[in-house]
């Protein structure tokens, strides 16, 4: 017998395959700015298996939120410590209690409000998250938060503008109008095609030196060769001169 809307919605908190319900991305501007976020960092981090990367997803902190649908997930979050495999959203209860390490909110017109309020208390008094971040990807403003004494403090901007993230390890920055992370040399954290293009420029620089090299070994062996023809012809007309004295009835080696 098929089960009543009320019925199916008396089961969800107990559900252990809780979907994501997520709005989609406010522009294609907003969904390349979130495609940046994951993919440097996991590219960055590609050799670690101890970190779970949310785009876009549900955080479940409680079955009564689930139950109300009172509140949508983070833009870009970081849970640490933690097995890096798909999830269909972050279920708090089903995570051994883990709230997020980072979380990154893409302001727009629509949800700055309820991101630099409603959302900002909630990452601060429920989630404890330890740094909070918010970027507009048209205004190109970003602050960050660091959770100190239970209260989010600002993080100090660096003399370039850039946010250093304890959680991260890494600095948050805007460059060419989207939010990137920098080492802590300053170096910027390519995408996979940044770095592909680089391992291809470098490839290249490689090939160009190697080839520098061969042309300049081969200046050399023809120097070399010219050098030993050189000897050869002169050791041909000494041979030649020794025969004509020897002719004229003289030892050269009487001279």
């Amino acid at each position: 017998m098929a089960l009543t809307a009320q019925e199916i919605e008396a089961l969800m908190p107990d559900c252990t395959e809780l979907l994501s319900d997520e709005p989609e991305m406010e522009s294609s501007l907003h969904y390349t700015q979130l495609l940046i976020l994951v993919t440097c960092l996991e590219w960055l981090w590609r050799d670690r298996e101890d970190f779970f990367i949310g785009a876009n997803l549900s955080v479940y902190y409680s079955r009564q939120q689930l139950k109300n649908r009172d509140f949508r997930g983070p833009d870009f979050f970081l849970v640490k410590d933690t097995e890096k495999r798909p999830r269909l959203s972050w279920v708090i209860w089903e995570e051994d209690g883990k709230y997020p390490n980072v979380i990154i909110e893409l302001l727009s017109d629509s949800t700055a409000k309820v991101d630099k309020g409603l959302k900002k208390q909630l990452y601060q008094n429920q989630f404890r998250t330890p740094e909070y971040f918010w970027f507009s990807p048209n205004t190109l403003e970003l602050v960050g938060w660091r959770l100190t004494d239970s209260e989010y403090k600002t993080i100090p901007v660096s003399e370039n503008g850039w946010y250093w993230s304890q959680e991260l390890g890494l600095y948050l920055g805007v460059w060419e109008d989207r939010l990137r992370y920098f080492t802590v040399e300053g170096r910027l954290v390519p995408t996979p095609e940044e770095a592909n293009l680089e391992e291809i420029r470098k490839a290249e620089i490689e090939r160009q030196r190697a080839e520098t090299e061969r042309q300049k070994a081969e200046t050399e062996r023809q120097k070399a060769e010219t050098e030993r023809q050189r000897a050869d012809d002169a050791e041909n007309k000494a041979a030649i001169l020794e025969q004509k004295l020897r002719e004229l009835g003289i030892e050269p080696d009487s001279l």
